[in-house]
């Protein structure tokens, strides 16, 4: 099987292992057992993580800074990421098709809210009584 490697791990300074051994000195415990305990964590995350196939996520980096006081900027620069900003891929953020006809069918409704006089009487009278019953 092939070993997946996530995009982080293409960075030829990330190194996670490094992270996770000065925790393990920092906390004085003895392994990743005690590791993934004191971060509550699954043991498998932190295997995962020692062999790239897991980024160190933003949760768990706010845990690490939890238990032991390191800023989150150290904590990125003990495993090598150094990144200064974070990029979205093209599709995340992007509507969906169905939210883009959601979305130009509120701007065209929106559009026609600038309607004559005579329309907008009707439509504020038949808010009116509506609301009306919940006045209660």
């Amino acid at each position: 099987m092939a070993q997946q490697h996530h995009a982080l791990s293409s960075q030829e300074s990330y190194n996670p292992n490094h992270l996770l051994d000065i925790l393990l000195g920092k906390m004085q415990l003895k392994n990743d057992a005690a590791l993934s305990r004191m971060l509550e964590v699954a043991p498998p995350v932190i295997s995962k993580i020692r062999h790239h196939r897991l980024p160190v996520g933003a949760s768990l980096l706010i845990r690490m800074h939890e238990v032991t006081g390191m800023s989150i900027r150290d904590l990125r620069d003990l495993m090598g990421d150094r990144r200064t900003k974070y990029r979205l891929s093209d599709a995340q953020g992007r509507p969906k098709p169905e939210e883009k006809a959601a979305q130009a069918a509120a701007a065209a409704a929106a559009q026609q809210g600038a309607q004559p006089q005579g329309q907008g009487a009707q439509t504020n009278e038949a808010s009116t009584k509506t609301s009306g019953n919940y006045a209660h």
